[in-house]
């Protein structure tokens, strides 16, 4: 019987461990941590957001490397919402797209899944963590060696060490792109007198940096701006582009200009933009934590607002990474070019994973993909799908 080992049971790993073993695959899966999908019940704790029904989900992830797009094109949006349902668990779709299963917990999904994997006979290892190669097999701090046909790497990216994706396994790897963050917040040095709107949402706005725009929240944090809204832009931000704030979003800037035209007698400009444009304590506090002095420019800086920050914040706070492993490295099927019958998929690739159901979306569609390129490889007829 044709072997296959996983190193890593996050969502890529784990789907993998399903096609393959789906085709009669014996699979061991190895994780470090001492219980699978951590980070991938983390991201639940909110509500996990599996997918996102919307005509403009590809283009979230900017230019796509052709192996992404292949696996995105085979296990999309609607195959993630089936294969949700398929393990018994009921999921909706939200106004914005998002979908969630109706628990909106991932831990009844993730318990259903493993019991699917352990009746297709999945072995799963925990605590054991990968350190390399030697002679061909797969070596393990504290373990032993453990040979097999196929091998599937799915490691994670660098941040959330505490829930199991460190990036260590970069020190046991070439060609490999360094790691970024993605989906982070960033570091902003508030004045005092921002200290009462400390942990308070930021709404009815709109974000801009380079090419990429969001009209999500996002919160004043005591170390800076972070949440759905930031995270949206943060690619282009840390890259360094100008993160740029519109304080009223459905006002033109004319309409802007025509409303400060208008005299405000004795009241004081606060009070002047509260009541004819209302604008609520926590943007006029942004307004003039970013903009003063004035001068003539008060329109343009409601519509066009410099958030002043000192980039992001550190590797490990980030949702997820940008950078890993690269695609130049691998052929279409996420085979390695310099070791036949290895395999990689997940957020360890080298690409920019958006959040909002995006970056599970497509950690379960590369993990698939890796796994239906193992199964072509060793001339194995993949399961019904």
């Amino acid at each position: 019987m044709t072997t296959a080992l996983i190193i890593g049971a996050g969502p890529a790993g784990l789907m993998a461990a399903e096609v393959l073993s789906g085709a009669g695959v014996a699979v061991t899966i190895a994780d470090r941590m001492p219980s699978p999908a951590r980070k991938f019940l983390m991201a639940g704790k909110s509500g996990l957001n599996l997918t996102k029904v919307t005509d403009s989900f590809d283009k979230a992830f900017g230019k796509m490397p052709a192996a992404l797009a292949r696996a995105l094109d085979g296990f999309g949006p609607k195959e993630v919402m089936a294969w949700a349902e398929g393990l018994g668990q009921p999921i909706f779709t939200g106004s914005t797209g998002r979908v969630f299963p109706k628990t909106m917990k991932a831990s009844p999904l993730l318990r259903a899944w493993l019991r699917r994997l352990e009746a297709q006979g999945v072995t799963l290892h925990t605590r054991h963590r990968w350190i390399g190669w030697r002679d061909g097999a797969a070596q393990f701090a504290d373990h032993p060696p453990i040979s097999s046909d196929i091998y599937v790497l799915a490691l994670g990216g660098g941040s959330w060490a505490r829930l199991g994706s460190d990036g260590i396994w970069m020190d046991h790897m070439t060609q490999v792109s360094p790691f970024r963050p993605a989906n982070c917040g960033f570091v902003v040095n508030w004045s005092a007198h921002m200290t009462p709107h400390l942990g308070k949402p930021v709404k009815g706005v709109a974000l801009t940096a380079g090419d990429l725009t969001s009209r999500g929240e996002f919160v004043i944090s005591a170390r800076g701006v972070e949440g759905g809204g930031i995270y949206e832009i943060s690619a282009a931000a840390r890259d360094g582009a100008p993160m740029m704030l519109d304080l009223l979003p459905d006002l033109s800037l004319a309409r802007v200009q025509e409303v400060l035209a208008k005299p405000r007698g004795k009241a004081s400009l606060s009070n002047h933009l509260r009541k004819t444009l209302r604008l609520d304590p926590v943007r006029l506090a942004l307004l003039n934590e970013f903009g003063r002095p004035f001068g003539n420019n008060l329109p343009h800086l409601l519509k066009d607002l410099q958030i002043t920050h000192q980039g992001p914040r550190p590797l490990d706070e980030a949702i997820s990474t940008a950078g890993g492993l690269r695609f130049d490295a691998l052929n279409p099927d996420l085979m390695s070019l310099t070791q036949p019958g290895l395999f990689a998929a997940g957020e360890m690739l080298d690409w920019e994973a958006p959040t909002g159901g995006n970056l599970i979306t497509a950690c379960l569609a590369t993990g698939r993909h890796a796994a239906l390129g193992a199964l072509k490889w060793a001339g194995i007829e993949p399961p019904a799908l």
